[in-house]
């Protein structure tokens, strides 16, 4: 919901959002606790151990609502997945593992999961050339713009260099900013003009 509200500030009038919510899980990151999540979290660092299972299965639901909007008449090449923080995650995981090509990716505050799987998890090569977006507050205590950077870096070795952007906002923690905002409003204008 949050998102949703979020996105309503830049909103454009031809194109449909969707803010799907994750499950609510155990999370072992939080002593376990229930909350909501798209995969099970076991550490915030680069070398932490990863729930596979999880984000696979979590990429797959997102793949699913992708399948839904084709046969409701979009096109993949007019679909953007994005997402904040573990969104994000997965919005670039389910993309560079998509048999469809789609428009771009919006990844906020995140990191690129399964990162050693690739580029071999992309070398279906659909989306090489796919728009990358990614923003990331400098003062971010839960993941640090350094992962983003080396998110970045990692990327710029699965796609198309030149189409990843890199942006950092100063004095922004684990949360978004206007100036943020504004530029995925650019982005999704430019990926998605109106038709």
């Amino acid at each position: 919901h949050s998102w949703a509200d979020a996105l309503s500030s830049i909103r454009l009038p031809y194109v449909k959002y969707i803010c799907p919510h994750a499950p609510r899980i155990p999370v072992t990151l939080n002593m376990k606790m229930v909350m909501p999540s798209w995969f099970d979290l076991m550490g915030l660092t680069p070398d932490a151990p990863e729930d596979e299972a999880g984000i696979k299965k979590a990429a797959e639901n997102i793949k699913a609502i992708i399948e839904h909007e084709m046969k409701n008449g979009i096109p993949p090449n007019r679909i953007i997945l994005g997402g904040f923080s573990q969104g994000g995650a997965l919005s670039l995981y389910t993309a560079l593992t998509c048999q469809h090509q789609l428009a771009g990716i919006v990844a906020l505050s995140c990191w690129l999961p399964l990162h050693k799987a690739f580029p071999q998890a992309a070398n279906n090569g659909v989306n090489r050339d796919i728009a990358i977006l990614q923003c990331h507050g400098e003062m971010d205590p839960m993941i640090p713009v350094r992962f983003g950077a080396l998110t970045a870096e990692k990327l710029k070795s699965v796609v198309t260099p030149t189409k990843v952007q890199f942006k950092t906002y100063p004095g922004v923690m684990h949360s978004s900013c206007p100036q943020e905002m504004m530029a995925v409003k650019e982005f999704i204008e430019k990926l998605l003009p109106r038709i």
